[in-house]
């Protein structure tokens, strides 16, 4: 994998915060298989970079990094009286009409590195979901996580047999273009491969507030791949 320049990567950036557009497959803290990943490449570029919150290894988008302590306490301290909105963008599997859908089920961390909805010993955990646009046998959907569960928007939309595309730990499915495509020549080019190599999910907004109070919003396009999936789901809908 060719090394991604972090600067290339910037969506906003003041004196306190950088906001990037952290592309898939890199992780945001220390990774054993690989070399790199955000925090050590912002650590390149500013003295005392910290990452405000996390996204999983395959997930893209919005990422805000503090550039001083002073930045990094006081979105902290947003993120822990809730007052930062997320907004993740997720194609899932079926058609779903969402619209302020509110799931609250608990989420109980296992030592595999997955979840559960868990009613006596899992954290209580709310997203809000809502249909943007509906295919032929898939959804685009946006999701507002109200806490931070491990997985939560991957397990909430499982739960609402909404499992995201690709992701298999979830009951998602791989997304093969021949599943859409009349007259698609599988075996042209040898053994067909998975439009999307990981599940469909992009942090597509952040919204918070500055250390001089004024609201900031940064908003993260999608990335190639999530990008040619919807543009595919368009082409294909009928």
């Amino acid at each position: 994998m060719k090394r991604i320049q972090f600067k290339d990567l910037v969506l906003f950036e003041n004196e306190d915060y950088a906001v990037i557009n952290k592309p898939p497959f890199i992780s945001t803290l220390e990774d054993r298989h690989m070399s790199y990943n955000i925090l050590s490449m912002a650590k390149e570029v500013y003295d005392d970079p910290q990452v405000c919150h996390r996204l999983d290894k395959d997930t893209s988008g919005a990422l805000v990094i503090a550039k001083h302590q002073e930045a990094y306490r006081h979105l902290a301290i947003q993120f822990e009286k809730r007052k930062v909105e997320k907004v993740y963008h997720a194609i899932s599997e079926g058609l779903h009409e969402f619209k302020d859908k509110t799931c609250q089920l608990p989420i109980l961390q296992l030592k595999k590195g997955i979840v559960k909805i868990d009613f006596r010993e899992g954290k209580a955990a709310e997203t809000v979901f809502n249909t943007i646009e509906g295919y032929k046998h898939h959804t685009l959907v946006e999701a507002r996580p109200r806490t931070g569960r491990m997985h939560q928007i991957r397990i909430h939309l499982s739960s609402l047999k909404a499992p995201i595309v690709s992701d298999e730990k979830y009951g998602g499915q791989p997304f093969f273009l021949s599943k859409i495509k009349r007259k698609y020549a599988a075996g042209k080019y040898g053994e067909e491969q998975p439009l999307i190599k990981r599940f469909a999910l992009h942090a597509r907004r952040i919204d918070f507030l500055g250390l001089d109070g004024q609201p900031l919003s940064i908003e993260a396009p999608y990335p190639k791949d999530f990008q040619v999936l919807v543009k595919q789901l368009e082409k294909n809908r009928y």
